[in-house]
């Protein structure tokens, strides 16, 4: 007589938790009141979660995390994408982060109007802005190698801020578009981008930041 086989459950990765978790929200628009009950309903052990994440809030991150990890990923299949120069790359990555945005739309649509906080100040997006200065420096600072004057290069901290916060500007007109297919944060993107980069080759970067600044502050009061 043969022992039966038992079948061995399949374990989750940190990826399945993640697609659970905003799937979870989305249907009980809100989110779990603990790492117990949103493994209860999942179906696993807290130790399996903690294998992957240390809370509820990791997770929130980890989405966004995930969302500049995939577009990453995508960007980096595509050959062409190291030829590109800085102002085709920021605007490659702009165009493919919204896009895994628009496929989760609702997802965002909720944490982002959740308690009303505004995007500068949600904790969640702390990982993902440490990932895109980290990208905008490593731009900003390739193209200071091609300069000889040290007059002539720009500064990898302050470039990769107004890259973030260019970021931010994108996604809260994104937010706010009605328009068909977003056509308008397409057309917004390119425009901003290659308004920044014509001040950049012109206008002291300090100047620049300033002025983002201040769009910025106009479009959060509206």
């Amino acid at each position: 007589m043969t022992a039966k086989k038992t079948e061995k459950k399949e374990q989750l990765s940190a990826g399945d938790i993640l697609n659970h978790y905003m799937t979870w929200i989305l249907e009980n628009n809100r989110k779990p009141e603990s790492v117990y009950h949103f493994c209860k309903e999942l179906g696993i052990t807290e130790p399996e979660f903690y294998k992957h994440y240390a809370s509820i809030s990791a997770l929130d991150r980890g989405v966004w995390n995930g969302f500049y990890d995939h577009a990453m990923s995508m960007l980096e299949k595509d050959h062409s994408f190291q030829e590109y120069g800085n102002r085709e790359k920021l605007l490659s990555f702009y165009y493919t982060f919204m896009e895994l945005l628009n496929l989760n739309r609702s997802y965002v649509l909720y944490v982002t109007r959740e308690g009303g906080a505004s995007l500068k100040e949600l904790e969640q997006l702390q990982g993902l802005r440490k990932r895109v200065k980290d990208f905008a420096k490593e731009l900003i600072e390739q193209a200071n190698e091609d300069k000889k004057l040290r007059l002539n290069k720009r500064s990898p901290e302050l470039f990769s801020e107004g890259a973030w916060v260019q970021l931010l500007v994108i996604i809260r007109f994104w937010i706010a578009d009605e328009s068909p297919g977003f056509e308008k944060t397409d057309v917004f993107i390119e425009k901003s981008v290659n308004t920044v980069f014509d001040l950049f080759e012109s206008t002291p970067i300090e100047k620049v930041l300033d002025l983002g600044k201040f769009l910025w502050q106009e479009r959060m009061s509206r």
